[in-house]
């Protein structure tokens, strides 16, 4: 029926799946080129994220940083994270903005991640600029911008991980989550690829090197360009709905214009075709007005206690054993990742081309050391193309192999990857098992949101039936949980590696710890972990 009936009194019902007591789960289907667009700050951010691997050593050395504060510049970021991560998870479940509960944080989060890298590689600029007449002293005051810098974009560019990932769950439906994962893991691999790219180009003896002065400002410049590109493509790609507007809209009204309530007692059907029933019963609307007052009472409990730090850590503590589980795993990943990773160049250099990065600058020794950390850079570009092309290949393993068969394949082929590579350094099959790298990186992007997707629709499933509730956990506070392993994984290999290098004597221990801790992980994700049928 329409209002132009020309019948007095009647209104027309707006579809109580917007209400929530029909279908309140399901959510429009999103485009291939949505997700596409959601997934370019993925893109951009891994792009930042190997301009600083390829370049923040160099620029540590530059500006004169002592080698005894390292461990600082690298530890700093990951504690700050670990303990802030899930209070701002749970600010964002909150957030009541009308431009969206997620987008205000990514949007902030990318303005820090620019910020640091702006200080970080143009530490030194920024002084001169300011200071006119240099002197000696103000090199102190270089390495601080520039180790402010480094802390500051790892700081959000770990961060804003969890957010973008909320924002995927809060906008799709659950087969869009996979398919939108998937495009992230697609462009993460992507933009960690040429980033390697472009930082093994030698920009100095180039025009445009010239032009900007040194490779560090030509980096920037793409970083940048780049970054703020995908992150305004991002913002733009899937609307959100304010958090404000859903709680207003989820009370019932009680004014003779509301949806729910008449004033006349008269109806219309048009858009009631899902009901069973041809008409509204009393009964029914006197029910689903209960739900919503309760609805309405929970949410104003939550909004009083969401900066409350004692209820944000109960809810955490308080997860089901299965998110617990979960959280371990994607530590014990990370943990056997990052081991490989962060030393990966630097044991390229020392153990299989024999070098010293302690010689000379003038000796051979030292140059061969630098063309081994040059063949890493290509292994690691190995690996964001290998992550990319797996990505794009477990959707089709997925209705093969299941979740569980994802996860468990991705420690396995990192665990033996690493343990022949560290048994047997040579250059030829090292490269090639670099591409075992990628398996593990794209199941580390996507495997455990997808489970964490699979939980929040069970629980929604039953809380449906009335047989649980959440216990006050939104989706930003579990993707922050799930994300902060990755800062805790930083903590302990920035303390443990370094103690096992100088034990050992050399820096092949690091692959072999990588394939012990990925080969006990995956038995852990084999026994612990529980995966949804």
């Amino acid at each position: 029926m329409s209002d132009s009936s020309g019948q007095t009194g009647i209104q027309k019902y707006t579809s109580l799946a917007k209400f929530g007591f029909f279908d309140h789960n399901e959510l429009p289907r999103r485009s291939s080129g949505r997700l596409v667009m959601h997934s370019m700050a993925m893109f951009g951010r891994e792009f930042c994220y190997a301009v600083e691997a390829a370049y923040v050593t160099p620029v540590l050395l530059s500006v004169g940083l002592p080698k005894s504060l390292y461990s600082v510049v690298w530890l700093i970021s990951p504690i700050l994270g670990f303990l802030l991560q899930p209070v701002v998870g749970s600010a964002s479940d909150h957030c009541k903005s009308r431009w969206g509960k997620r987008r205000p944080y990514i949007l902030t989060l990318g303005i820090m991640m620019m910020l640091g890298m702006a200080l970080f590689l143009n530490g030194d600029t920024v002084i001169s600029a300011v200071v006119t007449k240099p002197r000696k002293k103000l090199t102190i005051w270089v390495i601080t911008i520039t180790m402010l810098g480094v802390v500051l974009f790892d700081f959000a560019a770990d961060f804003i991980d969890g957010p973008i990932k909320a924002y995927l769950f809060d906008v799709c439906s659950h087969q869009d989550k996979e398919r939108g994962l998937n495009y992230h893991a697609l462009f993460t691999g992507f933009g960690g690829a040429l980033g390697y790219l472009l930082g093994a180009i030698d920009w100095g003896h180039l025009e445009l090197g010239r032009l900007l002065g040194t490779e560090f400002q030509v980096m920037f410049f793409f970083s940048a360009l780049v970054f703020t590109t995908c992150l305004i493509i991002h913002l733009c790609s899937i609307p959100e709905i304010p958090l404000c507007d859903n709680q207003e809209d989820n009370m019932p009204q009680h004014n003779p214009q509301g949806p729910l309530l008449m004033q006349h007692g008269n109806y219309a059907y048009g858009s009631l075709e899902k009901v069973k029933n041809t008409y509204m019963k009393t009964e029914q609307t006197e029910l689903a007005t209960v739900k919503l007052e309760e609805a309405k009472e929970n949410n104003e409990e939550q909004n009083q206690s969401k900066m409350s730090m004692k209820s944000l850590l109960k809810a955490i503590l308080s997860m089901p054993p299965h998110y617990r589980y979960l959280c371990v795993s994607h530590l014990i990943g990370w943990t056997a990742f990052l081991s490989n990773m962060l030393f990966f160049t630097d044991f390229m250099g020392q153990i299989v081309y024999h070098g010293d990065p302690y010689a000379p600058h003038n000796s051979t020794s030292f140059l061969i050391y630098e063309r081994g950390v040059e063949v890493g850079c290509w292994g690691l570009c190995i690996n964001s193309v290998s992550s990319s092309l797996y990505s794009y290949c477990q959707k089709v393993l997925l209705s093969y192999v299941g979740l569980k068969g994802l996860y468990i394949m991705g420690y396995l082929l990192f665990g033996l990857g690493t343990g022949f590579i560290g048994l047997f350094p040579n250059v030829h099959s090292t490269l090639v098992l670099c591409a075992f790298f990628g398996v593990m990186s794209s199941t580390l992007y996507t495997v455990p949101f997808h489970l964490i997707a699979e939980y929040h629709q069970e629980e929604e499933k039953q809380q449906d039936t009335g047989m649980t509730s959440n216990g006050g956990r939104g989706k930003g506070i579990d993707c922050a949980a799930l994300t902060c392993m990755v800062q805790l994984a930083q903590i302990l290999v920035g303390i443990g590696l370094g103690f096992l290098i100088i034990s050992a004597g050399t820096v092949s221990v690091v692959v072999i710890v990588a394939s012990a801790v990925s080969l006990f992980g995956c038995c852990f994700v084999a026994l612990f972990v529980r995966y949804v049928e």
